[in-house]
Formats: C-alpha cells, structure tokens, sequence
C-alpha cells in the first residue's frame, strides 16, 4: 500500500485501538525513570539533588528526536522507518537496564527520549487515515492511549522497581519495544509521503513554517507552559511522597495511578474539537490546570489529598489542552502534518525538560509550596497569553465591522 494509499484505508475501530496501544507503549519510555529517580541515583554514583537531570535529559534527547526525527515521516516511508526507531529504543533501554555510572545512564537516558518519537509519526499517521469529519475524534482516541502510556509508566515502574529492583523496568520496556516493532511490522499500512524535498529542505522548513503559522506558535506556547507545569509536579511529587509522608514505591504507584484518569480528557476534548468547542475548552483547561496547585493551600491538613486533588486536575487540563492544540495544528496543512506535528510536540517537550530540570532544586530550595507556587504561575501565564489573544481578535472583528 504505496503512495497516497493509507488516504483510501479504512481506519477500523480495531486498527485506533492498535495505533492507541503502540503509542501508550512507546512513550511510556520516557516516564519510567521519573518515580524511581531517587532508587537509581545511589547506584551509578549521582546525587540526589542532580537527580532530575535523568528526566530531563530523556525530554531533552525526545524534543531533538521531534526535531531531526519526525520530519523524515514527511520523506520516508513511515512504517520502515518507525521500525528502525523502535530497534535504537529497545537497544536503549536495554543499555540502562546495564549501566553503572552516571555520565554513561545519562546518554543512554538522552537516546531513550531520541528513540522514543516513533510515537509521534504514528500519530500524524492516524491523522492522515482519518476522514475530515472524525478527525478529533480519531486523534483523541489515540491521545487516550498516548496519554494512558505517560499516566501509567510511572506506577507500573514504581511497582516493578519495588518488587524486582529499578534495572528490570529498563530490561522489561526494552523487551516490549521488539514486540512493538512485530506489531508495526504486519499490522499497520505502508505509507511513502509524495514530499520529494531533500532532508536538509524539510529541516529548513521548520524555521518557516514556526514563523508563519501563527496558531502553530500560539498553541506551541500555550502547551510548552502546561507540559512544564506538568513534568514539574510529577518530577517533584515522588520526592514530597518519599521524604514528607513516607511512602513506599507501591504506594507511590497506587497514587500515580489515580493521575491516569486524566487520560479520560483525551477523546473528550479530541470531541469538542470537533463540534467546534475549541475556544471554551480551552479556557476550561488552562483555567483547571491554574486552580489545581492551590489545592495545597485549600486542604492544608490532608496533604496526601490535596497532592492526588492536584494530579487528577492538572493531568485532565493538560491532556485536554494537549489534543485541543493538535486539531487545530493538524488542520494547518495535510502535507506538512509531520512537522507541524514535530515543532508543535518539540516546543511542548522543552517546555516538559525546563519544569523538570528545576525540579529538585525549587524542592529542596522551597519544599511543595515554592513547586505549587511556580506550577501555578506556569499555566496562568499562558491562561494570560490566550486572553490576550482572545481580546485582540475580538478587537480586530470590531474594527472590520465598523470599516
């Protein structure tokens, strides 16, 4: 199936499934150190407070990978080279699975994130396959799976960590990873981009489209502000578990598993998308991502509650405010889909790594209240952003109707 044939494939409710799983699977790589970071750091020789660098570096090497990666799904055929991506993951986490010092765990840690963009040239895969009308529908059933694969790597590695030691998570993703790749390889259709540019154009590419689509840059900015306030909290909230309430890596999994029923925004918002309730929704999820870190304050004797309160929220308002923007980018221009795609996810990935590398610091600097004090700031500055923007185009249709 060559060419401009997956345009004519039927996207079965079996095939959104299987792209839903694959992309759960696979992302799930780059979350599986965030819980157990401070397991790993004594055993290759790295301190607590340079822990967070592990996750940070994993985001970092996945932003380059949208970067360079992702863009060759507009030039090569997409099956084939999803395949080759997911065999440097599955040699990746296998290598963690084996390293002892800190600089080695570190790169194999970037190429882990690097490897891991297979997920996001499924994505716009999916996208191409679906008709006009289901296409938000379509996308956040798959964001659903994406985003169950981010929600549930962090309790199912604090859970495998506490039973078998933290290097069988590595060894157990790196074995799933060549099961994945069997999958992509027989189930889903061959798609070979008409794009004729070389690679060095598309990457030249980047630079113009980011400059002249301006709802690319507006939703780029708005989800990089979400995503650090998300990477923040959930690169801090294992360490306040550990350290202040004293929980064990089991109950720290059962606490993560109750952020996982923020996937449920996933298929709503891809939904309200499209009904064309973009704008409100929009509103709604940067205004519940703002509220949730106040919970600190709002149940300041039942601080295991408020921290779960403020998980569910702000998972919900980011995964919601996630695929709201990818409809919108995915609508800009068919041919281009990967690497809008690619910037879009890029610039929400810098925006993870920069509230994740903070981290440690602003906890050990400042305990929960300076993390919920910046974790609130982050999603009211794009709630800011969006207002401004709201307020100028409204300025703009009045000044039309008057001319």
């Amino acid at each position: 199936m060559k060419g401009n044939a997956t345009q004519q494939t039927a996207l079965t409710s079996g095939l959104v499934l299987l792209f839903a799983f694959c992309c759960g699977a696979i992302v799930a790589n780059i979350y599986y150190a965030q819980p157990i970071i401070d397991m790993i750091a004594p055993d290759i020789g790295l301190s607590s407070s340079s822990a967070s660098l592990i996750v940070s570096l994993t985001q970092i090497g996945y932003a380059l990978g949208l970067l360079f990666l992702v863009p060759l799904a507009d030039l090569l055929e997409n099956r084939r080279l999803m395949m080759a991506t997911l065999a440097v993951s599955a040699l990746s986490l296998a290598a963690a699975g084996l390293t002892e010092h800190a600089t080695a765990f570190f790169v194999v840690s970037a190429l882990i994130g690097f490897s891991s963009v297979s997920v996001q040239m499924l994505i716009p895969l999916a996208a191409h396959l679906a008709p006009d009308a289901t296409r938000g529908r379509v996308v956040g059933s798959i964001m659903g799976g994406l985003l169950l694969g981010i929600l549930l790597a962090r309790p199912l590695s604090s859970l495998a960590a506490d039973h078998f030691g933290w290097r069988a998570v590595f060894f157990a993703a790196g074995a799933l990873m060549l099961v994945i790749i069997v999958v992509v390889r027989f189930t889903l259709p061959e798609r070979q981009p008409a794009h004729k540019a070389s690679y060095l154009q598309l990457l030249v590419s980047l630079e113009r489209l980011f400059r002249t689509e301006n709802v690319l840059r507006r939703r780029s900015i708005y989800q990089a502000l979400m995503f650090a306030a998300f990477s923040l909290f959930w690169t801090a909230v294992p360490l306040e578990l550990t350290r202040e309430l004293h929980l064990s890596q089991s109950q720290i999994a059962l606490f993560a598993l109750m952020g996982a029923m923020g996937a449920i925004a996933a298929p709503i918002a891809g939904r309200l998308a499209d009904a064309g309730h973009t704008h409100r929704a929009s509103w709604l999820a940067m205004t519940l991502a703002v509220l949730s870190f106040s919970s600190i304050w709002v149940l300041p004797g039942h601080r295991l509650v408020a921290l779960a309160l403020t998980a569910v929220l702000l998972d919900f308002a980011v995964q919601m405010n996630m695929v709201l923007g990818q409809r919108e980018v995915y609508a800009l221009n068919p041919a281009e889909r990967a690497r809008l795609n690619a910037l879009y996810m890029t610039s929400i990935f810098i925006g993870g790594a920069a509230g994740s590398i903070g981290a440690s610091w602003l906890y050990d600097h400042g305990g929960w209240s300076l993390i919920a004090g910046v974790g609130m700031t982050l999603p009211a500055v794009a709630l800011a952003a969006f207002w401004l923007h709201t307020k100028a185009k409204k300025t703009a249709a009045l000044g039309v109707e008057h001319v």
